[in-house]
């Protein structure tokens, strides 16, 4: 596995070693002895399933409040999709700043999100299907969100939005008394 920060620190691509003959491949996905090279030490303790239908569609964008801030790990096993996180860590220097990139079955790439992030994607093909790993558990008492297309983070988009959640739709606008997570 090879990690490359991205602007956003404590976030990482993750690209994976395929071993390949000709029956096909096979690569690892997580190993926490090479996690811990960058600081990954908790564990992983839900792994969820999403599959999306409609290309443009829009998941997020998600996280969880104190005390139950998560680490995710995504990745994209069928279809393509825009992944997307926003740093709302206060104390960041880059708080309220976006990150993405094209995760996609054919890539094979990963997104590593740290604590403190918000996290949402848009489907680039129809029937999307993406795992998540998460180092908390799911708690419906901390979850929240904020608008896709907030214009304090002022996220770019590729496609025009074809589906949204009623509760995605719902997320407040941030303003200038947020205070981060």
């Amino acid at each position: 596995m090879t990690f490359t920060p991205t602007d956003l620190p404590g976030s990482y691509v993750i690209d994976i070693t395929a071993f390949s003959d000709e029956r096909g491949w096979f690569s690892r996905y997580y190993c926490k002895d090479e996690f811990r090279q960058i600081g990954h030490l908790k564990d992983w303790v839900q792994l969820n399933h999403s599959f999306t239908y409609k290309k443009g569609s829009i998941r997020g964008m998600h996280f969880q409040k104190t005390p139950y801030r998560e680490i995710k790990m995504v990745k994209c096993i069928a279809g393509a999709v825009f992944d997307v996180i926003i740093d709302l860590r206060l104390d960041s220097d880059t708080f309220l700043k976006w990150y993405g990139l094209e995760l996609s079955a054919e890539n094979n790439r990963m997104l590593y999100i740290p604590e403190g992030f918000a996290h949402g994607f848009q489907c680039m093909t129809d029937n999307c299907a993406l795992i998540y790993h998460h180092s908390e558990f799911y708690k419906p008492e901390a979850e929240a969100g904020i608008r896709f297309d907030d214009p304090l983070v002022n996220v770019h988009w590729p496609l025009e939005v074809a589906t949204l959640s009623p509760r995605d739709a719902s997320h407040l606008y941030l303003d200038e008394n947020f205070k981060g997570i």
